[in-house]
């Protein structure tokens, strides 16, 4: 165990393109100044096509840094270049965490992770169900049916525009997903235990469809991986409609965590300072 009062340097990245807006630098920023280390945490712009050399500096360590968070569009391309990929980021095909070992740049993802722990801090005990619904078969919806299908729950209707793109996702994860049209949305909510938005609607204050809850099981809950605004469209439909609602701001914070403890050796919290300080930045950039 660590002195608490101990100090060392290690620096680390979050990556995409664009990358400006990412609030990893605050939320790592937050932890390192908690815990006295002298280390940082910098956004770091990199294109598609200057990744890969971004990741052979990385491995070679002429990047300086000990390893780092990458976001869209690099989450494919960092699993496919990493060397020593774990079963979760083998599963997804994608990686949103790297650290160097040895040398190799090991990887993972910890998105899920962060929906899971989200939802237990928010809504403790929303896994004792046995079926759940995802709206959305794009990337983003990966780790979350992995994750809940990874806690136990049994049945999963993955529910999508395009019945093609949930159908891949249901012949990835196994025989818990199952996928469907639009139209039979109503049909899979009845009696399930959980609602997941994965899809862009109801983003930065756009309009979204109006969609009833009712055929929900009492008591089910209804979450929204989008955090801008933190109460979505469909959130504030659930919530009038008297389900339990968790936003999606907790997974951007505790999916930061297994990273940070990675790079810097000390396992942070998400705390109610740290949520504060990203929303007031979000209200600072609305």
């Amino acid at each position: 165990m660590r002195d608490s009062r101990e100090t060392f340097v290690n620096h680390a990245f979050v990556t995409g393109y664009p990358i400006k807006h990412s609030r990893s630098p605050l939320i790592h920023g937050y932890w390192l100044k908690q815990f006295g280390i002298a280390g940082s945490y910098r956004a770091h712009e990199v294109t598609p096509a200057a990744f890969p050399d971004f990741m052979r500096q990385l491995r070679e360590g002429s990047a300086g840094f000990c390893g780092g968070n990458v976001t869209i569009p690099h989450k494919e391309m960092a699993f496919e270049l990493s060397d020593r990929p774990d079963e979760l980021s083998e599963e997804l095909g994608a990686a949103n965490t790297l650290w160097l070992e040895d040398g190799k740049i090991c990887a993972t993802n910890t998105d899920g992770r962060g929906f899971v722990a989200n939802l237990d801090e928010r809504a403790s005990g929303w896994d004792r169900i046995s079926t759940a619904v995802i709206l959305g078969a794009g990337g983003a919806s990966r780790a979350v049916i992995q994750a809940v299908r990874d806690r136990g729950v049994k049945t999963i209707h993955v529910v999508n525009r395009t019945t093609a793109r949930a159908q891949e996702l249901a012949d990835r994860f196994g025989d818990a997903v199952e996928a469907h049209p639009l139209a039979a949305l109503s049909e899979v909510m009845t009696g399930a235990g959980l609602f997941v938005n994965t899809t862009s609607l109801g983003m930065d204050g756009e309009a979204a469809p109006e969609i009833d809850f009712s055929p929900l099981a009492a008591g089910a809950v209804v979450t929204d991986i989008v955090y801008v605004p933190l109460k979505t469209p469909l959130l504030r439909q659930a919530e009038e409609q008297g389900f339990r609602i968790v936003d999606g701001l907790g997974m951007l914070l505790h999916q930061a965590v297994p990273g940070f403890e990675k790079w810097f050796g000390r396992r942070p919290k998400v705390d109610e300072t740290l949520r504060q300080i990203i929303i007031e930045d979000m209200d600072v950039h609305a």
